[in-house]
């Protein structure tokens, strides 16, 4: 029978796996470093500056939407009159009248 085991003494030295072993256990550490103070002041200006950006943005939209709605009663209004009965009037019952100055006024005839 063929001596397969015997002490370490008579075992054969295997650097190559010992080495290889070695080299997996070792990995390496990055270790990220916290953001400078400044960076993070700019980061938050920049924030800053886009939500302001997008409330004024909002704000505007808002306004037209006001201002729309403020310019479409009128209509509303005239819409509702001529269903009422209401009429334009006539070119001859308008008088204009001349007050104080270059500013006219205008009124109608009974």
């Amino acid at each position: 029978m063929a001596y397969m085991h015997g002490n370490l003494a008579m075992k054969p030295n295997n650097r190559q796996e010992q080495e290889a072993y070695s080299r997996e256990v070792r990995k390496k550490i990055v270790r990220r470093r916290p953001l400078p103070v400044q960076e993070k002041l700019l980061y938050l200006f920049t924030v800053v500056v886009c939500v302001m950006a997008a409330s004024v943005i909002i704000f505007r939209y808002a306004e037209i939407y006001r201002m729309n709605l403020e310019i479409r009663d009128p209509n509303e209004i005239t819409e509702k009159a001529i269903e009422l009965g209401m009429v334009y009037p006539e070119f001859d019952d308008v008088i204009s009248l001349e007050v104080g100055g270059s500013s006219t006024r205008t009124a109608l005839k009974d």
